[in-house]
């Protein structure tokens, strides 16, 4: 059987691919309520996957075969879920206490426009006003058991308790930059979506589009395990400390900026990557002449820590692209570092082969 030969030239990013983004961006996915973005999802890749499946987790997996023989299997995984709010009590009059869902700093959410349950009810954290807290009280953070989520009095959207909260956000461009909520981790999925659409023919793809990242890289685990992939590559977003005001932005741990392309790990708190993908991938950006930048070791973690523990252990590595301001109600991303991460994903894969992971670790 004869393969064409694939190139990157295709993989731009393009008014097409931005207005994808923005619809991920946009739908509410806080972790373990990640079914708008599910439903995005499955409405896009359908025309190019050879089988689709959603697990009883909620994890989309799809599966492009290659050509020719016995291909690697390669998994690439990017989370559906963002970070938000859990209703955890009704006080009346559409006043609810509510928990955080995943990592979000109490700091900075008060007096924050929220969207609440699948159908978006428009609400607001509340926090009682300056002219009616106490000097000292201040100057203190404001716990979280002070604030409320308020969605007007008259709650009569049939709102529960368990219901999803998330930053409402709303996608815009603005030159090379993106703005928006949740673009940790909308970036992986949105480039995950145009990765299965120009699969590489020398590899079994496998695409998963996992669920409860942020609460503890769950859909991964499962997702692994079922998939049992040769190789695993994480599609993430990771934090950017070239903030002004930053004293520490210069850390060599956990550290990367803008402009300088994806971010390849070497670890970080839940996993130590494998070191023939590192060499495979900086070789081939080197080769092809993108730029990349080396995600210091530190905190942090992606949905490596959960896949590369499945089966015998999964040789995993993770490439994000760079984010100011994550977890927070609006991130900013450049477009150019985003279509270097794509390329050099899309580079790597196209130069799998069996031999790959004969090279001693």
């Amino acid at each position: 059987m004869i393969i064409k030969k694939q190139t990157n030239q295709t993989l731009h990013i393009r008014e097409k691919q931005i207005n994808l983004l923005e619809r991920l961006s946009n739908a509410c996915g806080v972790s373990g309520d990640e079914a708008e973005v599910r439903r995005i999802v499955l409405d896009e890749i359908r025309p190019y996957a050879d089988e689709i499946s959603v697990d009883t987790m909620g994890n989309v997996l799809a599966i492009k075969r290659g050509q020719g023989g016995k291909c690697m299997r390669v998994m690439l995984a990017a989370h559906m879920d963002e970070v938000g709010f859990m209703l955890t009590h009704d006080e009346g009059k559409g006043i609810f206490r509510f928990a955080q869902v995943g990592g979000v700093n109490s700091h900075f959410i008060a007096g924050k426009p929220i969207l609440v349950g699948p159908n978006h009810i428009p609400g607001i954290i509340g926090v009682t006003p300056i002219h009616l807290t106490k000097k000292k009280a201040q100057k203190r953070p404001i716990p979280l058991d002070d604030l409320r989520i308020d969605l007007g009095l008259d709650n009569n959207h049939n709102i529960k308790i368990g219901a999803r909260g998330a930053f409402a956000t709303r996608f815009r461009k603005q030159d090379n930059s993106l703005f928006g909520k949740a673009l940790d981790d909308r970036l992986g999925v949105a480039s995950l979506i145009e990765l299965l659409k120009y699969a590489p023919a020398n590899i079994d793809l496998l695409a998963a589009f996992t669920v409860q990242e942020e609460v503890g890289v769950r859909g991964a685990s499962v997702a692994a395990y079922q998939c049992q992939p040769d190789m695993a590559i994480v599609l993430d977003s990771t934090p950017a400390r070239d903030i002004p005001g930053d004293s520490d932005r210069e850390s060599k741990s956990y550290n990367t900026h803008l402009d300088a392309g994806p971010a390849i790990y070497i670890s970080d708190r839940g996993t130590i990557s494998d070191p023939r993908l590192i060499r495979h991938i900086i070789s081939t950006a080197e080769a092809e002449g993108l730029p990349y930048q080396i995600r210091q070791p530190g905190g942090g973690g992606t949905d490596a820590g959960g896949i590369h523990k499945q089966k015998g252990g999964i040789p995993s590595v993770s490439v994000s692209v760079p984010g100011r301001y994550l977890h927070t109600p609006i991130s900013i991303a450049r477009i150019s570092d985003w279509e270097s991460t794509l390329r050099l994903v899309y580079s790597s894969l196209l130069r799998i082969d069996g031999d790959i992971l004969a090279s001693p670790r």
